[in-house]
C-alpha cells in the first residue's frame, strides 16, 4: 500500500511538474514574444520596437509578480483592461507557485525513493512517469485537435472557463491599444508551443520508463 501511495504521488507530482512548467516557457522566456515583433509587423502601428517591448516587459512584470502597479509603457489602458490583466496575473501566479512546490517536492520525492532504495509500485506494468505522461499527453493531444479545427472557438471556450461571468478580456483597441501588440497567432504560437514541450517531456519519460532508466521503476 505504501509503494502504491508513493507511486501515485509521484504520478501526481510529476504531471503537475510537466504541465505547468511548459505553461511557464512562454510566461518566463520573453524573447519569445520578441521573435513576433517583427515577424507579425506589430512596429506599424506606430510604435518604436523599444516601445513595444517595454510595453510588454511591464506588462508580464506585473502578471508575474515583479510589480504591483499595472502598466504597459506609453499606452494607455483603461480600468476594465487593468482589471482583465489582474486575473490573468492570478492564473500565471498559481502556475508559477505550483511549479515551484512540486519540482523541489518530486525531486526530494525521488531522492529519498532512492536513498531508502523504495521501489514506486507499478501499475499494469508501467511506472507512475509513464501514466502522468500518458494522461498528459492524451489529454492535451486531444484538446490540441479540437483547438486545430477551430481555433478561435477554443480561444473563446478558454476564456469563458478561466474568467467566467467575465467580458473584460474583450479588448478595445481604442482604450487598450496593447490588445494590438498580442495578436491571436501570437496566442496561437504559445499554445502550440505549451503543446509542443508537453508531448516532447511527455514522450520522454515513456521512453525512460520503456528503458527502466528513469528511477522510478
Amino acid at each position: 500500500m505504501k509503494q502504491k501511495l508513493l507511486s501515485l504521488l509521484c504520478a501526481i507530482l510529476t504531471a503537475l511538474t510537466v504541465l505547468t512548467g511548459a505553461i511557464a516557457v512562454p510566461i518566463l522566456c520573453r524573447p519569445f514574444y520578441y521573435a513576433h515583433v517583427n515577424a507579425y509587423h506589430l512596429t506599424e502601428y506606430g510604435w518604436s520596437q523599444d516601445e513595444i517591448y517595454t510595453a510588454y516587459n511591464e506588462m508580464m512584470d506585473y502578471c508575474t509578480g515583479r510589480r504591483e502597479d499595472f502598466s504597459a509603457g506609453v499606452l494607455a489602458f483603461s480600468e476594465s483592461g487593468a482589471s482583465h490583466f489582474a486575473d490573468v496575473r492570478g492564473l500565471f501566479l498559481l502556475d508559477l507557485q505550483v511549479l515551484f512546490l512540486c519540482l523541489p517536492l518530486l525531486a526530494v520525492l525521488l531522492v529519498v525513493c532512492r536513498w531508502k532504495r523504495l521501489a514506486f509500485a507499478r501499475f499494469w506494468g508501467r511506472g507512475p512517469g509513464f501514466w502522468a505522461a500518458a494522461g498528459l499527453g492524451g489529454g492535451f493531444i486531444a484538446v490540441g485537435l479540437l483547438a486545430a479545427l477551430d481555433f478561435d472557438r477554443a480561444f473563446v471556450i478558454f476564456h469563458q472557463i478561466f474568467f467566467p461571468g467575465k467580458e473584460n478580456w474583450i479588448f478595445d483597441y481604442r482604450t487598450d491599444p496593447i490588445i494590438l501588440l498580442l495578436p491571436q497567432d501570437f496566442f496561437r504560437n504559445c499554445a502550440l508551443l505549451i503543446l509542443g514541450l508537453l508531448l516532447v517531456w511527455c514522450g520522454t519519460l515513456i521512453v525512460l520508463d520503456f528503458r527502466g532508466k528513469n528511477g522510478t521503476a
